[in-house]
């Protein structure tokens, strides 16, 4: 299920995304220690911007590399993508070149299911060491009705009464709205005609993250991905609700690195 965030400080990420080395990606630090690169897939109505802190939290041996879909911080002026298809095709096109030193993904909510599908149409010889997705329920879980096609109030009205994520300074400024809506609606829409296509299981470990308190992917539903690997399935909860890579950040980073083997400790 897609999560949606609109901070108060969204103003300045509209304007200011640093370090940007391609429109679809933003490395806040490059290094050239580096061996591993992390790549972001942000909620919906998110930006790159969300895993800003992440680089200087991880150790130097991980790129911190986040994925930025149009329409929003410094692609602002771009249409977003409305279809798995597209999006996914565009980014194999942009990020392959990025993939010439071993890799893991982290995708979050609409973000993993993202990931999820650019790695299935990656050719064999690019294999992640590890997916991590989060508060994503699997591809095949039944979605609530949907709401991308509402008129433009109906949409809000829907959005606050699933989600309630949009702060009121937001709701009474209709610039910002203006802004916002577009973004979100596109990536309502994205999931909302998402239909997983059955294939082949993925060859490299996959990790579930969850947050104990969330309604909208719990503990069957993260459960349920186990069959989409053929290789080792794990599963990690923490304290909090479907913001809890926020509120739970150092665990959860704390578990990635764990996970990954990393010599460095956070």
């Amino acid at each position: 299920m897609p999560h949606i965030t609109i901070s108060n400080d969204s103003r300045m990420a509209l304007l200011i995304n640093v370090n940007s080395v391609s429109p679809w990606l933003t490395v806040q630090r490059h290094s050239t220690e580096a061996h591993l690169r992390l790549f972001c897939f942000p909620y919906a109505g998110g930006g790159a911007s969300i895993f800003s802190a992440w680089s200087k939290a991880l150790p130097s041996s991980v790129e911190v590399c986040s994925v930025q879909l149009p329409g929003r911080e410094n692609r602002l002026g771009e249409m977003p993508l409305t279809r798995m298809p597209d999006l996914v095709e565009q980014l194999s096109t942009a990020l392959v070149p990025w993939l010439d030193k071993p890799f893991a993904l982290f995708g979050h909510s609409l973000g993993a299911l993202i990931a999820f599908e650019w790695l299935r149409c990656l050719p064999p010889r690019y294999q992640p060491v590890h997916f991590f997705l989060s508060a994503c329920p699997a591809p095949e879980t039944p979605r609530p009705a949907p709401m991308h096609s509402l008129p433009d109030g109906e949409f809000i009205d829907a959005l606050q009464n699933r989600y309630q994520q949009i702060p009121q300074a937001i709701l009474q400024d209709p610039e910002m709205m203006g802004l916002f809506l577009p973004v979100l609606r596109a990536d309502f829409t994205l999931y909302e005609t998402y239909t997983y296509v059955a294939g082949m299981p993925l060859a490299c470990p996959v990790c579930a993250f969850g947050g104990l308190q969330d309604h909208l992917s719990n503990r069957a539903q993260l459960t349920a991905w186990h069959p989409y690997t053929s290789s080792v399935f794990t599963q990690r909860m923490f304290p909090g609700g479907h913001f809890f890579l926020k509120t739970a950040q150092t665990p959860l980073l704390q578990a990635i690195v764990q996970t990954l083997n990393l010599a460095e400790n956070l």
